[in-house]
């Protein structure tokens, strides 16, 4: 009986040994904590973002691999031990990608260093200036087409009465909402501003450098690029705060896409 009982424990507590719990961490560099990592356990697939602090939170038993990547920065794998659930929180320390030059050419140039006589003198960035034209939306109608922003005439308001002598209503009465047509229309509305706004949103999220350098998609076919890869959902995924996702569908699909403009140049 003794050593049945005995069996018992044990194997409770291998079995608790073995059940995943929440593990707390920070991610840095060698300078600052660094915000939107991505952290996922390998064995669970279960993944999670550093917030503002760097600080995270994710379950996991001993003997998980948790990979923690962010662009920018080089991926590391994390084996979880004992120490990872200690009395202080997890410290993982990332290394920052540093890209360098081969060669630097410092070419002699006529500029006197005079404002007005060196500006035109001085070459044109292309790449800034499609990019600029891409960015720019002051010639887009922003507004709502006319002819769905109209008084219908089925919609009646609630009508108020202000004879003191009538009997009170009574604070349960229930009042119908007579714009459900109007709340439609915003609806609308916000979800076009969305679609007007993704591309600004996701190029200041990811960065220039992570598509045009990394993913090497020319400029004056970003828009192009977001199209070809909203069919497979990147914009609700964003708006969702799915970015990994969104990251994932991009680095597979800009190869194929790379494939088929260089065939139509």
């Amino acid at each position: 009986m003794k050593k049945l009982l005995l069996l018992f424990i044990l194997s409770t507590i291998s079995l608790s040994a073995q059940e995943r719990k929440t593990l707390y961490g920070t991610v840095s560099d060698s300078i600052n904590v660094i915000r939107n990592v991505h952290v996922i356990n390998m064995q669970t697939k279960q993944a999670t973002y550093t917030d503002i602090n760097g600080n995270f939170r994710i379950f996991a038993k001993i003997g998980d691999s948790l990979k923690v990547t962010s662009i920018q920065y080089y991926t590391k794998l994390y084996k979880v031990n004992k120490v990872s659930f200690g009395f202080n929180d997890l410290h993982i320390f990332i290394d920052k990608k540093v890209y360098e030059l081969d060669e630097v050419h410092v070419k002699k140039t006529d500029l006197l260093g005079n404002i007005t006589s060196d500006i035109n003198k001085t070459p044109r960035d292309k790449k800034a200036e499609a990019l600029e034209k891409l960015m720019d939306f002051s010639k887009i109608d922003m507004s709502a087409p006319t002819k769905d922003d109209h008084i219908d005439e089925r919609v009646r308001p609630h009508i108020v009465e202000s004879d003191p002598t009538k009997a009170f209503a009574g604070a349960g009465a229930s009042i119908g909402m007579p714009f459900k047509y109007s709340e439609i229309l915003w609806a609308l509305r916000r979800d076009l501003a969305f679609k007007k706004s993704f591309p600004a949103k996701i190029l200041n999220n990811f960065g220039e450098q992570f598509f045009f350098e990394e993913l090497k998609i020319p400029v004056e076919r970003y828009y192009h690029f977001l199209e070809y890869c909203n069919p497979l959902g990147i914009e609700n995924l964003y708006k969702k705060g799915n970015h990994l996702k969104v990251i994932e569908i991009l680095k597979q699909e800009h190869v194929e896409y790379l494939k088929i403009i260089n065939k139509q140049d």
